[in-house]
C-alpha cells in the first residue's frame, strides 16, 4: 500500500511560499515543495537551470506530482517546483489568473472558462488513472459487482439501501445488508467528477440525468468532501457510504472498491493494467485531449480518467520557458517510470511521443 503525506497551501501561498509550505492534514488543498533538479526529455534540460515553478490543480495527480518533484531534484539542483492540489477547476483558475506557471487538470478547459485564459494553452497528458467506486460495507466475502445503471441510480439517490434488488441482480448469490446508502461526492470543482459523470452519461445515456461537469448538483442527501482524499475519508468513516475515488487514493486509504461492468459486458477491477488497456484504444485530438472513459475491449477498466499538465504556449521570458520545458519534459518522460508503483498507468507510447513533440512550442 502506498502512503503519502498531505500538505495544505492556499492560492496566495503558492505565490509567496515557494520555500516554506506548511505541513498539515487537509486533503482538500495539498502541496509539495522541494528544491529540485530535472531531467526533461527536451534539450532544454541538458543545461543547468535556476528558478521556481508553481503549479496547482488536480488532487488525482497529487501523488505523482509529489513523487516526481522528489525524484526531479537529482538532476537540476537550481530549480524549485511547488504544487498545490485544490482540484482541477482551481488549477485552471490559477493558470488563467497567472497565479501559477502550470496547472494539472483531469478534464479539458470547458467552453465556459475558455475566455478567462490569456493566450493559447498547451495540453500535456501525463497520467492515466482508474477511478474507483469505493464503499464501506462489512460482512461481504468478495468485492461487489456494479453495472453503470445501478451506479447511476445509487448516485441519483434512486437506490437508497444496499439490499436493493438491482444491486442484488449484479451480485447473484451474495447476501446484501439492508444498510442505508450514503453518497460521498466532491465539494470542489473536480476533474474526477467530470470523468465519473462522463462514464455515467456514456454508459447509461438517459439513465443519468444530472449531466457531466466538474461540479454537479447532487441529491441533497449526499455528503461532500474536498479532493479525492476528502471523499475517501467520508467513505472510510461512514458505514454504508459509497463514493468515487481515484485508485491511488483509494488504495492509500485502505478502501474496498467494486468491480465495474465495462462496455464488453465484463466486470473488471480497477487496476493499472485495466487503465492501460483503456488508454490504448483512445482517439487523440490534435490538441492532445482525449477520453479513456467507457473504452472498448474486454480488459478495459470503464472508469479510466486521464490528466494533463496545462501551460501557456507563450511565456513571459526565456528562463520560465526553459524551466517549463524541463519540468513538463520530466513528467511526460523519465517520470513516467514512477507511475505504476503509485497506482497510475503510464502514457501509451504513441501519446507520449506526441506530447514530447510539442515541448518546443513552449516559448516567448
Amino acid at each position: 500500500m502506498h502512503l503519502r503525506r498531505r500538505r495544505q497551501v492556499t492560492t496566495a501561498g503558492l505565490a509567496v511560499c515557494a520555500l516554506a509550505l506548511a505541513a498539515c492534514s487537509s486533503s482538500s488543498s495539498s502541496s509539495s515543495s522541494t528544491t529540485s533538479s530535472s531531467s526533461a526529455s527536451s534539450s532544454a534540460s541538458s543545461a543547468a537551470l535556476s528558478g521556481t515553478l508553481n503549479g496547482s490543480g488536480s488532487t488525482l495527480q497529487l501523488t505523482y506530482q509529489e513523487a516526481a518533484i522528489s525524484a526531479f531534484k537529482s538532476v537540476q539542483s537550481g530549480m524549485t517546483v511547488n504544487y498545490g492540489a485544490g482540484g482541477s477547476g482551481k488549477g485552471r483558475t490559477d493558470l488563467a489568473s497567472n497565479v501559477v506557471q502550470y496547472a494539472a487538470s483531469d478534464s479539458p478547459i470547458p467552453s465556459s472558462e475558455a475566455s478567462t485564459f490569456k493566450g493559447t494553452v498547451l495540453y500535456f497528458p501525463d497520467v492515466i488513472a482508474p477511478v474507483t467506486v469505493s464503499y464501506n460495507l462489512s460482512g461481504l466475502s468478495k468485492p461487489l459487482q456494479l453495472s453503470a445503471p445501478v451506479i447511476a441510480s445509487i448516485f441519483q439517490a434512486k437506490i437508497t439501501t444496499w439490499n436493493n434488488s438491482a444491486i442484488a441482480a449484479d451480485n447473484p448469490g451474495v447476501t446484501l445488508p439492508s444498510t442505508p446508502i450514503t453518497i460521498a461526492v466532491r465539494s470542489d470543482s473536480s476533474g474526477t467528477t467530470q470523468n465519473f459523470t462522463q462514464f455515467l452519461v456514456d454508459a447509461t445515456g438517459d439513465g443519468w440525468t444530472l449531466g457531466t461537469s466538474s461540479t454537479i448538483k447532487w441529491p441533497s442527501t449526499a455528503r461532500a468532501g474536498n479532493g479525492n482524499g476528502g471523499v475517501a475519508s467520508i467513505v472510510k468513516s461512514t458505514p454504508g457510504a459509497v463514493g468515487y475515488v481515484d485508485y491511488s487514493d483509494a488504495k492509500a486509504s485502505g478502501l474496498t472498491f467494486a468491480n465495474i461492468k465495462n462496455s464488453a459486458g465484463d466486470y473488471v477491477a480497477p487496476s493499472v493494467a485495466g487503465a492501460t488497456a483503456a488508454a490504448d484504444s483512445v482517439t487523440v485530438k490534435p490538441n492532445l485531449t482525449f477520453s479513456a472513459i467507457w473504452a472498448s475491449g474486454a480488459s478495459s477498466y470503464p472508469i479510466t480518467a486521464q490528466s494533463w499538465v496545462l501551460v501557456y504556449e507563450s511565456q513571459p521570458n526565456a528562463n520560465t520557458a526553459k524551466l517549463l520545458q524541463a519540468w513538463v519534459g520530466y513528467l511526460i518522460g523519465a517520470g513516467q517510470s514512477l507511475l505504476p508503483d503509485l497506482g497510475f498507468a503510464p502514457l501509451p507510447a504513441s501519446i507520449q511521443s506526441m506530447a514530447k513533440a510539442q515541448l518546443s512550442k513552449i516559448g516567448m
